[in-house]
């Protein structure tokens, strides 16, 4: 098997809280998009062996319920301050820090880092959807991707799919 990374943006967060951005925790809506997203991960046999997440309240909550629903331990996620409001560079620096051994890699952060990143590993243009974002909330990319974790050039991955939470709503019951 190549190696695979999958792409989630954090579940729908709440503004409405008046907490500081990196505390922000997410909606109910947010908690739904995240455990439909982590069964339907698990019914499609893409388990990853490694788990990257922003340190952000919404990030880590989606990493929780995303790893709970897959059968995974919240040991497995690896917290990585770089990856808030991080730029294209530190994204790359946080995945080349993964073990060479990780053959799947769930990396949980948020917009426009990720969208970023998406464009950047992506061979050729993506058609942005009528929503205006490659990622909405929840949302969640899978690349194949080259051999090393450390060796991420424009265009080294294959986009095999993007899959909304929305598109989930008939075939993954919580």
């Amino acid at each position: 098997m190549n190696r695979q990374l999958l792409i989630l943006r954090h579940g729908k967060s709440d503004w409405r809280v008046g907490l500081g951005d990196i505390k922000r925790p997410l909606k109910t809506r947010g908690k739904r998009s995240s455990q439909r997203m982590g069964l339907w991960l698990q019914q499609q046999a893409l388990i990853p062996d490694y788990i990257l997440s922003s340190p952000a309240a919404r990030a880590k909550n989606t990493a929780k319920i995303v790893a709970k629903a897959m059968g995974l331990t919240v040991q497995q996620i690896h917290y990585r301050s770089q990856l808030y409001a991080a730029n294209l560079r530190q994204l790359k620096n946080a995945l080349a820090l993964c073990p060479h051994h990780s053959k799947r890699v769930l990396l949980i952060g948020h917009n426009p880092e990720l969208e970023s990143l998406l464009v950047f590993l992506n061979k050729g243009s993506l058609a942005i959807p009528d929503c205006g974002k490659l990622l909405p909330t929840a949302t969640l990319a899978v690349f194949d991707m080259p051999d090393d974790w450390n060796v991420l050039s424009k265009g080294c991955g294959k986009l095999l799919s993007i899959t909304r939470p929305k598109d989930l709503l008939d075939s993954v019951e919580l």
